[in-house]
């Protein structure tokens, strides 16, 4: 394929991306009450904001951590300042360049140019990094799911879902075995890694409904976030924009709540990750540079 080709995919793309976020948002933005929702934004608690802005950025640092766990595990040693800035900058390449050559894929090219590593291996790492996030994230979504209101809507669903919820980790170590040997030594750490990246999160989206002083159903906000979370990670939308706000709605309406909070919930969580996000640019000409790479990055032999 052409470079021109190749340009031309990646407008095609991001266009797609901005056209699909801003249709979602239409969609909820015109079926809410507009007023109230920014009433209750502006009248958030800032202390609790301020807390989930940290714990959020707790949970990309976790993220980064066991990412690198992953990099070691291919015979890559990058120390762990220089893998948290790598990390951020991806965020950054995610965010706000949409369609183009993304955070994971960033990743790679950088490793690959300024490591001497195998495209192919450092594309593992980055992907079974991702998968190893999707199981917790499964796991965990359905531990909320199965005490909240939409077990008692649906209790034919129940059994599937404890089945679901016991295999989760035997199919994930099954798969590790499978597919990518060389990660069975560090499978339990980046597991437990997993849950607890995206526990943080859920707490971030805990200390945000604080902040909007919702008096009940946590469990159930607290639920269709991670449902939302498994939404934005297909690459439809810009940084999940849209996807999340729109899970909420429509999951809110279901559960016959008032979708205000939730919708707010999720704009200030994309708020929150695109100005975590930003701190990205900082770092870009520090994980770009060799020079820098080569003093904080050793590559060893794998077999």
């Amino acid at each position: 394929m052409s470079k021109n080709k190749i340009h031309a995919k990646k407008i095609v793309t991001t266009i797609l991306q901005l056209a699909i976020s801003v249709l979602a948002l239409y969609i909820v933005l015109t079926k809410t009450d507009t007023a109230k929702l920014i009433e209750v934004i502006r009248e958030a608690n800032p202390w609790y904001l301020l807390l989930a802005v940290i714990v959020f950025n707790i949970s990309k640092i976790l993220n980064a951590l066991r990412l690198n766990r992953f990099f070691r595990a291919i015979g890559l040693e990058l120390s762990t300042a220089y893998n948290i800035q790598l990390y951020y900058v991806g965020m950054f390449y995610n965010m706000f360049l949409p369609g183009g050559i993304g955070g994971d894929g960033y990743k790679i090219y950088i490793l690959k140019k300024n490591h001497s590593m195998k495209m192919v291996n450092v594309f593992n790492a980055v992907f079974w990094d991702r998968v190893a996030g999707i199981f917790a994230l499964l796991f965990l979504t359905l531990m909320l799911m199965l005490p909240s209101s939409f077990a008692s809507l649906n209790p034919q669903y129940v059994p599937l879902a404890w089945v679901v919820l016991v295999i989760t980790y035997p199919v994930s170590w099954g798969l590790t075995r499978i597919l990518y040997k060389q990660f069975k030594e560090i499978f339990a750490i980046t597991a437990v890694e997993s849950i607890l990246i995206q526990a943080a999160q859920a707490v971030a989206a805990y200390f945000i409904l604080l902040a909007l002083s919702l008096p009940a159903h946590h469990i159930d906000y607290l639920a269709i976030f991670l449902v939302s979370t498994v939404a934005t990670v297909l690459p439809i939308t810009v940084g999940g924009a849209g996807a999340r706000e729109i899970t909420f709605f429509y999951s809110l309406n279901y559960l016959q709540l008032e979708p205000n909070t939730g919708v707010a919930l999720s704009l200030i969580f994309f708020a929150i990750s695109a100005l975590s996000a930003l701190s990205g640019m900082l770092f870009q000409n520090r994980s770009t540079g060799s020079d820098r790479g080569e003093k904080n990055a050793q590559v060893t032999k794998k077999e």
